[in-house]
């Protein structure tokens, strides 16, 4: 069973998926937003291609850990997602990660691979996006081994 990341942003989403085995997390693709029923289509699309049944959405708190504007309508986004997955007959479990600094750690991570401005640019939600996934599939690994 595959599981899918969400780095939900005001202007794109980051989408990776997991292998089947759910150990490691890949890259998938980064959709431009432009209005809620295309951004769930897309997703739900995606959901249906892998047969994901767990989606996993970036909750980007502040760093006291309250809700911000950011977080609020990332919250909004994993309701209407059930919503529309629901009415597209798309049995999901949809789960909110703590996703603080993970923009920043993928920003480092492409800086280190020596990718342009203008590259990481283009694919900064999807590494966000695989890294909150790879961050719940190491917690998921860790749970199970102890």
């Amino acid at each position: 069973m595959r599981i899918l990341g969400l780095d939900v942003g005001s202007k794109t989403i980051g989408i990776a998926v997991s292998d089947p085995l759910g150990f490691s997390a890949q890259g998938l693709t980064t959709v431009r937003r432009s209005s809620w029923q295309a951004d769930l289509a897309a997703v739900c699309n995606y959901i249906s291609e892998y047969e994901a049944k767990t989606i996993i959405i970036g909750l980007p708190l502040n760093m006291n850990g309250s809700l911000g504007p950011a977080a609020t309508v990332a919250k909004l986004f994993a309701k209407k997602l059930e919503q529309a997955a629901c009415a597209a007959g798309l049995d999901i479990c949809v789960i909110m990660r703590d996703e603080r600094l993970t923009t920043v750690a993928a920003s480092r991570v492409l800086l280190q691979g020596d990718v342009s401005r203008q590259k990481r640019k283009k694919v900064i939600d999807k590494v966000a996006a695989v890294l909150i996934l790879q961050g719940y599939l190491d917690y998921q690994l860790n749970l199970h081994n102890e």
